[in-house]
């Protein structure tokens, strides 16, 4: 799996968006880098070659990323960005985080 990593700029094998992000010029900069499209096209758009070029198994992944950031937006202190220094956000983001984990860990649900 690709990463992201610090000091090295390595890029993402492939970016998954909405039907919102299915634009030419986004998807000639994605090609343009050597970077997958993982993006459905709008009703009005057809593909180039007529098929429907469309990994839905890659994109069915992204459903991980939107639930964490549905979830981290329902923390009110992290929705309307509160701690203005990046410094005390992100230690706003590890304790919603560390909230989360024991209300999951110590659920009589489980």
């Amino acid at each position: 799996m690709n990463r992201v990593r610090i000091g090295r700029r390595t890029r993402p094998e492939a970016v998954a968006g909405d039907k919102g992000y299915s634009f030419g010029a986004i998807r000639d900069w994605l090609r343009d880098h050597s970077i997958k499209a993982v993006i459905p096209r709008r009703k009005d758009q057809h593909p180039e070659d007529g098929r429907q070029r469309f990994d839905r198994d890659l994109y069915r992944c992204r459903s991980v990323i939107e639930q964490c950031v549905g979830w981290l937006k329902e923390c009110r202190r992290l929705s309307t960005r509160f701690e203005k220094l990046a410094v005390n956000f992100l230690a706003m983001i590890h304790v919603a985080f560390i909230e989360r984990y024991l209300r999951v860990a110590f659920s009589d649900r489980a």
